[in-house]
């Protein structure tokens, strides 16, 4: 007799498929931000690394898990790939008319949402609270970006009031609450990540920002 369907999706598959897709986007961003400075291959495959891998690092580090590409070889080869798709296609392709409309800010912005519930859930995985569980999934989301941005000799884009922090935590925080409330982990994963993206992509857009602090303003005459 032929063995029940899985009711289920497993565990391991959706938080595999949310990390490769969360490297391989967030070291797009990177080749692309290379690939804007005019640099070699070398140099478009360091970008690609550092951006695609550079949270997952510290949020393992943090939560006393292996260093994930360290342990496992199919992340160097799919920023190889990542890379040499870059390289041997024109950057007209990707990109847009203005520096917030180009493959760059979208791809960042798919990582950021992927990677803000990839983080949460490995967090929660190994034994982390709900509430730093959603910080392991911002810093997952946002440092490799930072990374980026440092090296290409751009402004962070934390440093910028349109949303971009805000978009991580409302996909990990999100994902969190879901998975507290017995919601089952793919769909709370797709939920949280489709969530972060649209508020990113709204930001994109839009050039939606949160309020700035004002209190070192001279008083007006």
């Amino acid at each position: 007799m032929a063995s029940p369907l899985p009711t289920a999706i497993d565990l391991g598959m959706i938080l595999g498929a949310l990390d490769m897709f969360g490297i391989a986007v967030f070291a797009a961003s990177g080749a692309l931000a290379a690939a804007a400075k005019r640099q070699t291959f070398v140099t478009f495959t360091f970008f690609a690394l550092v951006t695609g891998v550079g949270g997952g690092t510290v949020r393992d580090l943090l939560i006393g898990a292996p260093v994930f590409w360290i342990v496992s070889s199919n992340v160097l080869v799919v920023v190889l790939a990542v890379s040499l798709l870059l390289w041997v296609t024109p950057q007209r392709w990707w990109q847009g008319d203005t520096p917030n409309a180009s493959w760059l800010a979208w791809f960042d912005a798919a990582g950021l949402a992927a990677y803000g519930v990839f983080g949460a859930a490995k967090a929660m995985q190994y034994g982390v609270d709900p509430l730093p569980a959603a910080m392991m999934g911002v810093i997952t989301a946002c440092v490799g970006g930072i990374i980026r941005d440092v090296l290409a000799g751009e402004p962070s884009i934390i440093l910028r009031p349109e949303l971009y922090v805000t978009a991580a935590a409302l996909a990990s925080g999100l994902y969190v609450g879901l998975r507290l409330t017995g919601v089952e982990m793919q769909y709370a994963a797709i939920i949280g990540a489709a969530a972060g993206f649209v508020l990113r992509g709204a930001a994109i857009h839009y050039k939606l920002g949160l309020p700035v602090y004002r209190g070192g303003e001279p008083p007006a005459h």
